[in-house]
């Protein structure tokens, strides 16, 4: 079998839906390990080093937000979808608060799960020679993935980079909020609009004051030079 698109951490405690999502993403050619607590997987992670991980939000020992919360606080960016049983949008701002890319939530298709990874993780390699864009003191780099604002790197999620070139791209045009949902994170998201709020709120706490964003109300957002409305 292929598995030469690199490494999914599938973290379940559910064996049906664990051996579900190693089967759907073995036969999509990925590698699969997979963990059945929360408990030991920063350090595997660090050991492993997949280019994705699937974590379960309900988990047994330590549950899916706090292993994204000490991943994230141990400047370990490697992209996470969260797997939630419970359809609660205070969870899953919570969760993309913490650093994660996306979520699906129970019961799932395997289909779109396998699309989700398949989009995030080609998202998270880049694309090849594409010129840097600069704006307002920040410089984002789409072959190299960094960010650069006053001249100091910028860690992003996979999620948070793509949302930002996606404005910096073109300048000045306002964006609703739901052509970004189709843009960042493909027309199957059905996440709601929330989310894109979140990851806004996210870009200007990292970027600092003078983030290149501005909040058009009652429509979405643009990249200008003029940054954030007061």
């Amino acid at each position: 079998m292929d598995t030469s698109k690199g490494l999914v951490l599938v973290v379940e405690d559910e064996p049906a839906i664990a051996d579900l999502e190693r089967l759907y993403l073995t036969r999509a050619g990925y590698g699969v390990h997979v963990e059945r607590d929360g408990t030991g997987v920063v350090d595997v992670v660090r050991r492993l080093g997949p280019v994705l991980i699937v974590l379960d939000v309900g988990l047994p020992g330590l549950d899916g937000i706090e292993v994204c919360r000490r991943l994230r606080a141990a400047e370990d960016w490697t992209p996470i979808i969260f797997v939630t049983a419970r359809d609660d949008e205070v969870d899953r701002i919570v969760g993309l608060e913490l650093g994660a890319d996306d979520y699906v939530t129970k019961p799932f298709s395997p289909r779109e799960l396998v699309a989700r990874v398949a989009s995030l993780v080609r998202r998270a390699q880049g694309p090849g020679r594409v010129s840097p864009l600069e704006l307002a003191g920040v410089r984002l780099d789409p072959a190299s993935r960094t960010v650069l604002s006053a001249g100091t790197e910028v860690v992003l999620t996979a999620t948070e980079f793509d949302l930002l070139a996606a404005l910096m791209r073109r300048p000045g045009q306002v964006f609703t909020r739901e052509q970004l949902l189709s843009a960042v994170w493909g027309t199957a998201h059905y996440g709601g609009t929330r989310t894109v709020d979140v990851h806004i709120a996210q870009l200007r706490s990292k970027l600092g004051a003078d983030a290149p964003i501005r909040t058009h109300r009652g429509v979405g957002y643009s990249a200008t030079a003029a940054g954030r409305e007061p």
